[in-house]
């Protein structure tokens, strides 16, 4: 089971409170991930991926043990730790500042 924490507004889209879980086939990458979620969680399709390019929305970013994972392949292997559960995989909203 991987740990998924969204932000807010994905959340209340949702209908979830706190962080979600779901189950990856092998191997654990950040595709599956994502095809897991929006399996789970239908009414996530299309908001965190684009439906026909499957790539990530401009204003999202994925990190995972203090590392940014948004330009990573959706190929890409998860960390060890999000793959055994120790630390969530992280979907965050992108802030701009001035």
């Amino acid at each position: 089971m991987i740990r998924v924490v969204l932000p807010f507004h994905l959340r209340n889209l949702a209908r979830v409170e706190g962080e979600v879980r779901v189950c990856v086939d092998d191997p654990p990458t950040l595709g599956a991930v994502l095809d897991a979620l929006e399996a789970a969680y239908p009414t996530l399709r299309g908001t965190i991926r684009d439906h026909q390019t499957r790539s990530r929305r401009p204003f999202l970013r994925f990190f995972a043990c203090q590392e940014d994972l948004s330009f990573e392949a959706m190929e890409a292997t998860l960390p060890e730790a999000v793959i055994r559960g120790i630390e969530p995989f992280l979907v965050v909203g992108a802030i701009a500042g001035g």
